[in-house]
């Protein structure tokens, strides 16, 4: 359940918001629903990296890996693959550092 509120949550902040109000989204989430630490890192890190993967593989599709090639060469990366784990690899470790911090606070106030 918290997987799936965060995942939602964050698609749908992320259209209108910063890519860092995912963290907002995250903490807030995981301050209300979490129950343990590992379960809100473990859900902010996979619903935060799946929605970022599936961005990412959107615009790769859409624009025939021109933009992913073009980003990798300006970021001296050598494959548009290897550009992408790392968008997922670094968007899991925000999204998933802000859910431990949201329930680490509810904890710390309760």
């Amino acid at each position: 359940m918290l997987f799936l509120l965060i995942l939602l949550f964050s698609v749908v902040v992320q259209f209108f918001l910063p890519w860092w109000s995912l963290a907002l989204v995250c903490f807030a989430v995981a301050f209300w629903k979490a129950r343990y630490g590992g379960q809100a890192f473990l859900a902010g890190f996979g619903a935060i990296g799946l929605a970022w993967l599936g961005m990412a593989l959107f615009w790769h599709l859409v624009t025939d890996g021109l933009l992913s090639n073009r980003v990798a060469a300006m970021l001296t990366v050598n494959s548009p693959w290897i550009l992408l784990v790392v968008t997922v690899v670094i968007g899991g470790v925000v999204g998933g550092l802000s859910a431990l911090s949201g329930y680490l606070v509810r904890r710390l106030w309760v």
